[in-house]
C-alpha cells in the first residue's frame, strides 16, 4: 500500500507532492503473537503508538493507531494482526538493521 509504487492508485499525486519516499516501513510478522514477540525483542527501536520522532519507533497499528477500526476496514487497509510499522530515526542504519534482524531471527 506504499503510495510511491507505480502500481498505487495515487502514485502520480505522490510524485507531485513528494520528492522522495518517507522513512516509514511496514512488515508483517504473520500474527499478533509473532508481532509482539518481535517488538519485545527489539533493543534500539522504541515501541510507541505514534510515529514521527528523531528516534526509531516501532508500532503495532492493529492494537494502537487503528484499534478502533472494524476488522473489515483494517483488512481493507492492509492492517493485519501481524503488521508492524517502523519509523526510522537518526540512529546508525547498520545498528537498526542488526537489531531488526536479531528480533526477526527469534520468530
Amino acid at each position: 500500500i506504499y503510495p510511491g509504487l507505480e502500481s498505487h492508485p495515487q502514485a502520480d499525486l505522490t510524485k507531485e507532492q513528494m520528492e522522495q519516499g518517507g522513512t516509514v516501513v511496514a512488515i508483517d510478522a504473520g500474527s499478533q503473537e509473532a508481532a509482539f514477540k518481535l517488538l519485545n525483542a527489539l533493543e534500539i527501536w522504541t515501541i510507541s503508538n505514534n510515529l514521527g520522532d528523531a528516534k526509531s519507533i516501532a508500532t503495532h497499528p492493529a492494537t494502537t493507531t487503528h484499534q478502533r477500526l472494524s476488522d473489515e476496514t483494517k483488512a481493507h487497509l492492509g492492517i493485519t494482526p501481524g503488521l508492524i510499522r517502523l519509523s526510522v530515526g537518526l540512529e546508525d542504519a547498520d545498528d537498526l538493521l542488526a537489531d531488526l534482524r536479531g528480533a526477526i531471527a527469534l520468530l
